[in-house]
């Protein structure tokens, strides 16, 4: 799925624009996408063990209004700029969820229904205000807010969503091969023609989450909870690298730049 397909021919009401602020979905949208999901996971966890909770909460809150502001200070698509507002967004959704877990004592089962209530939220508030949900457009700062929005609200339901499935039966490695396959889904709906390209997008954007975090903690964690025992440490690092690789790669080549070369 490319933006191409994406495209928003609405006319924008607001009188300020810029540069369409959303890289391209290239298949590197989708790799660097997933590597945020996961080191976002087990960021989160290690900041917890090493800060504790609330300090790590607060401090992950300040990087992430940090990195939004500069995110939107910018007028245009900057990679390291959006990935770093990415990242972010993955360490604190993931707090989010487990603020609600672990602090307030709310289950996952309930957790779920209330993050996709809140994504489903923003969606109607999105598109009854601008009449799309096309990330093709995202060149107001009205259009980025809402967008943004959504982006924190699909990283807090793929958390709980992705936690839920681990402690229901499936485990972390039944959860990667559960979500690996559900992301198929909406890529071969769209295919067949089943799917329109907004709505497939958004539904894989989901899944991406738990499917990355899913992954990174049955790396991270120890072989009594099924998984590989790596630590949460090390898994951090090494999917911090890789996103930084990938992102510098992006910023180089341009090959995600709105208007470019989409895979």
């Amino acid at each position: 799925m490319t933006t191409e397909h994406l495209l928003d021919d609405r006319p924008l009401v607001p009188l300020r624009t810029m540069a369409n602020k959303v890289p391209e979905v290239t298949v590197y949208f989708w790799i660097v996408k997933v590597l945020t999901t996961g080191m976002g996971e087990t960021a989160s966890d290690l900041l917890a063990r090493l800060l504790g909770p609330v300090p790590a909460v607060a401090l992950g809150g300040l990087a992430l209004a940090a990195s939004l502001a500069v995110q939107f200070a910018v007028r245009r698509y900057v990679a390291w700029v959006y990935w770093t507002a990415v990242v972010m967004v993955s360490v604190f959704g993931t707090m989010a969820a487990d603020v609600l877990h672990v602090g307030l004592g709310v289950p996952y089962v309930v957790s779920t229904p209330l993050f996709l209530a809140a994504l489903a939220a923003v969606f109607a508030l999105w598109y009854a205000v601008e009449g799309t949900l096309s990330i093709h457009g995202i060149r107001t700062r009205r259009r980025e807010a809402f967008y943004w929005a959504a982006v924190l609200a699909t990283f807090a339901l793929g958390t709980a969503a992705g936690d839920l499935t681990a402690t229901v039966g499936f485990g972390y490695l039944g959860s990667v091969i559960l979500f690996a396959v559900a992301i198929c889904v909406p890529a071969a709906a769209h295919r067949l023609t089943v799917l329109k390209a907004v709505p497939a997008f958004w539904t894989a954007y989901v899944i991406t989450r738990p499917l990355g975090a899913s992954l990174a903690d049955w790396m991270a964690l120890g072989h009594t909870r099924g998984g590989l025992g790596l630590g949460l440490g090390p898994v951090t690092l090494a999917w911090t690298v890789a996103i930084a690789f990938f992102v510098g790669y992006l910023a180089l080549s341009r090959r995600d730049a709105p208007g470019g070369t989409a895979v």
